[in-house]
């Protein structure tokens, strides 16, 4: 299932509870009998290439789960591993099971080069494997490749502080929103990450414009369906700087393209650091020119899933 922006829906991702792989078992005794041959190469040398048939081979072994985690880092770009455990091994008989579960799962998919491991971690090396970060692996870039029919290659980089800060914060609501939908406090319909939720229209002047909200979503509670544009506030933006942004989602809307693609134009939630900058976000609004401060919430973490729960009207 996936949602209209080709990115594979949040909540079926989030909830592939699928028996665990053979790979994990075999993989496994084939390290405790002493098989060199199963991890990734010998330390210091690069591994070989797989081949186009020993590509196929692994694609064909892989189960449903771990194709939901490989997507799910490739949407997100860096995804810790406390955010692939809520996201995909939550609820698999007993947490504490799932989690050990996730771990192994993990620790094949880095030794098969599908992921691969940040230098940097979240909260340090006493935080344990919870706060490594994790993006694509090389032969995970091939797979998405062979997929989707891709032919540029992914990049492996150490991203800075900031951009891993933001990638890993948007990260923190998306899962926000998946463990509210398991509690029942409204259905999530559709979650698209970056690029994929941004949209393009042409300014007033036949210019060429882009608006880049950090998430679409679609949530549902009884009979309506609401749509949010996310906005997530680090505390590093001046307030102008995000009035200009508001501006441009007005831009957007005056263009009629939402409405007439998809019949409504969402609501822009602006997740702030915290309830000052909330406060001084929402005084800017009301007083700001050409801006309808009705198109706008402004929140801040914590009270996110109140908002959504209580629908966009």
């Amino acid at each position: 299932m996936t949602g209209e922006s080709g990115v594979p829906a949040a909540v079926p991702a989030a909830w592939s509870h699928t028996p665990l792989s053979p790979n994990d078992s075999a993989h496994s005794a084939q390290l405790r009998a002493g098989n060199t041959s199963a991890t990734s190469g010998v330390r210091g040398t690069p591994p070989p290439r797989l081949g186009r048939l020993a590509l196929d081979r692994l694609r064909s072994s892989l189960s449903d789960r771990d194709l939901a985690v490989l997507r799910s880092v490739a949407s997100h770009r860096f995804l810790t591993t406390k955010h692939i455990d809520k996201l995909h091994f939550t609820g698999l008989a007993g947490d504490s099971w799932g989690t050990r579960m996730g771990r192994r799962v993990l620790k094949r998919l880095h030794e098969q080069r599908i992921l691969t491991r940040l230098d940097q971690r979240i909260g340090g090396v006493r935080s344990g494997s919870a706060s490594l970060v994790w993006q694509v692996g090389p032969v995970g870039d091939r797979l998405l490749r062979m997929d989707s029919g891709r032919r540029i290659r992914g990049r492996q980089h150490e991203p800075s502080q900031r951009l891993l800060k933001h990638c890993l914060a948007i990260a923190d609501t998306h899962v926000a929103l998946v463990r509210a939908a398991r509690a029942e406090s409204f259905e999530l319909l559709d979650v698209a990450t970056e690029p994929h939720c941004w949209r393009t229209f042409t300014g007033i002047a036949g210019e060429p414009r882009v608006l880049k909200p950090d998430l679409t979503v679609i949530t549902a509670s009884g009979s309506y369906e609401d749509h949010w544009f996310i906005e997530i506030d680090l505390g590093g933006e001046h307030v102008p700087t995000i009035l200009d942004k508001c501006r441009i989602y007005e831009a957007y809307r005056s263009s009629g393209i939402e409405d007439e693609q998809r019949g409504v134009f969402p609501v822009v939630v602006w997740l702030m650091h915290s309830e000052e900058r909330a406060h001084i976000l929402r005084q800017a609004l009301t007083s700001a020119r050409q801006l309808d401060p009705q198109l706008f919430r402004v929140t801040t973490a914590q009270h996110l899933i109140d908002l959504v729960a209580g629908g966009s009207a």
